[in-house]
């Protein structure tokens, strides 16, 4: 069975003026999320600027999200460490506090070989039963799967999907060739979300849909109907969004595209810093073009 399907959002982590995190505004983002459509949260993605939260921060932030979710959705713990015993505990931990799933990124930093990752990955997995979505984002973690490895892995029990953030559609469309029927391809990117969808894949987990939750349902949902065109058309109308919500560093501009739209996100912890002014702009400008602000 799949986790979800359509659009999960990678929730971002407000924050006060004072750095502090921002519990009330992300109970009230988490509800937001879910009467607007969204299918799946995700908490402490990249998007969460997890690696700048301290532990306890960490563990309230998922603890507030299951409660708050409340069954209505299925939440997603982001439990990966470039370390495996740490992601192996971590992941322990989230399982027992509730979580539906579990996003476990590649070992960043130190990488290592594919016998590595299947190793690190099969450890991880022989220690839970909460299903894991495998996160390979190459951009942040300086490696990737290779398709091989990523079939092998897949067929390790509840390995269950793979948050495909490389943005290589020749990766993808391999990878969709050799997995099992039991295991899911979720888009990392939405600017190849209904591409990924119509080689496949089950939907996005969405930095967009922090901001526009209800429309990048709506991108989602005629793509799972099969209707490829409709859904490329939704598409495209956000496209110079999603592009500007990567003009900078992630998540920069979505917490400043937030802030704009007045969802109180708050400002990213160091070393993240505030938008460039020719930056903010050009956000502001595609934002006032969609009616958004």
């Amino acid at each position: 069975m799949s986790i979800f399907k359509g659009s999960a959002v990678a929730m971002i982590t407000p924050f006060n003026d004072d750095m502090s995190v921002n519990y009330d505004k992300l109970r009230e983002l988490v509800n937001w999320q879910i009467e607007n459509g969204t299918q799946a949260i995700l908490a402490l993605g990249t998007t969460a600027e997890s690696p700048c939260l301290t532990t306890e921060e960490r563990d309230n932030i998922v603890e507030l999200v299951i409660k708050e979710v409340n069954g209505r959705v299925p939440v997603i713990a982001g439990s990966g460490s470039n370390c495996t015993e740490i992601a192996k505990q971590t992941s322990i931990k989230y399982e027992k506090m509730g979580a539906d799933a579990l996003l476990v990124i590649t070992p960043f930093y130190n990488k290592t070989t594919m016998a590595g990752l299947k190793a690190h990955f099969k450890t991880v997995a022989d220690a839970v039963h909460t299903p894991i979505i495998m996160y390979n984002v190459p951009g942040r973690t300086g490696m990737s799967f290779d398709y091989p490895t990523m079939a092998e892995i897949s067929q390790y029990d509840n390995i269950a999907a793979v948050k495909a953030a490389s943005g290589d559609m020749g990766l993808v469309c391999k990878c969709a060739r050799c997995i099992n029927d039991d295991f899911d391809i979720y888009s990392g990117n939405d600017d190849i979300t209904v591409p990924l969808m119509s080689v496949g894949g089950n939907g996005v987990i969405s930095v967009l849909a922090n901001l526009c939750p209800k429309e990048t349902a709506d991108i989602c949902k005629p793509a799972l109907e099969g209707d490829f065109a409709a859904a490329g058309k939704m598409q495209l109308k956000y496209l110079e969004l999603i592009n500007d919500l990567f003009i900078e560093t992630n998540p920069i501009p979505i917490k400043e595209a937030m802030n704009m739209a007045g969802l109180n996100a708050g400002p990213c912890r160091l070393p993240l810093v505030p938008m460039q002014d020719k930056n903010r702009e050009k956000l502001r400008g595609e934002l006032k073009n969609l009616g958004i602000i």
